[in-house]
């Protein structure tokens, strides 16, 4: 499962399902974020500020029949975007291997892989994959494209060889 706003994490979700097969699902907010960068800049931090989490257009039915999810997201303000904190608080992962991947601007993975270890304390989260993909602010839109996506590809490969998935 995967949230994009910019298709990097998409880019990412796509070579993973390749690698190891699986359903690919997209978390979207029920309301679309705001189109213009500032704007949407804005409403995260208040929404992380309040501890706001928006309600999602779909949830996963039977996330139980699942034994390993994969759960991608770009660092939005440092930390798990908002629809992902929604998604992790009406699913529970428990007894669940919960595998974290990432895409930001250069500036890491924030507080987010470490949000997914809390909210899944009966989980088995393992060693998450960060990469760098887009930079909105500066117009840097889909970055994980043509010869970066191969590259993004083997790194994943090897990611995924290193934690045995």
């Amino acid at each position: 499962m995967f949230f994009s706003r910019t298709e990097n994490t998409q880019a990412v979700a796509e070579i993973i399902q390749q690698e190891v097969g699986g359903e690919l699902f997209e978390v979207l907010p029920a309301d679309p974020y705001p189109v213009d960068y500032d704007t949407l800049v804005s409403q995260v931090d208040q929404e992380n500020e309040e501890g706001y989490t928006p309600p999602l257009q779909c949830n996963v039915e039977d996330i139980e029949a699942y034994d390993t999810v994969f759960f991608g997201a770009p660092t939005w303000d440092m930390q798990l975007p908002p629809p992902m904190k929604t998604f992790l608080n009406e699913h529970d992962l428990g007894g669940k291997t919960v595998v974290p991947f990432n895409t930001n601007g250069g500036y890491g993975v924030g507080s987010s892989f470490q949000t997914i270890e809390d909210r899944c304390p009966d989980a088995d989260v393992r060693e998450g994959f960060s990469t760098r993909g887009g930079l909105e602010r500066d117009g840097v839109y889909l970055a994980i494209q043509d010869d970066r996506r191969e590259e993004v590809r083997t790194e994943v490969t090897d990611w995924l060889q290193r934690i045995q998935m």
